[in-house]
């Protein structure tokens, strides 16, 4: 549970994260995108689109207040950090 703890304070690996604690972490997504955010990474990186279908089974539309205030959805937000071990800090070549 330490990813969803993570995910629900934000701090975690993220570029949002890095932007005001390190700034000297470079905030983009691997994917290409200039700010990584949990929504992003949760919702819309295309690194972990294969897998989004485990959430989309309990919110259609991905809202992440949905996820974290369902028993459901938090299930399948902690099933999906751990297949895609998102969002631990990662060297991206």
């Amino acid at each position: 549970y330490r990813c969803l703890i993570q995910c629900h304070t934000g701090h975690a690996f993220l570029g949002e994260y890095y932007s005001t604690f390190i700034p000297t972490e470079d905030p983009s997504c691997p994917c290409g995108k200039p700010m990584q955010t949990q929504e992003h990474v949760i919702i819309s990186c295309p690194m972990f689109e294969s897998n989004q279908n485990i959430l989309h089974t309990v919110s259609e539309d991905l809202i992440i207040s949905n996820l974290l205030g369902m028993e459901k959805g938090i299930e399948a937000l902690v099933e999906l950090l751990n297949v895609t071990n998102a969002p631990q800090k990662m060297e991206w070549n």
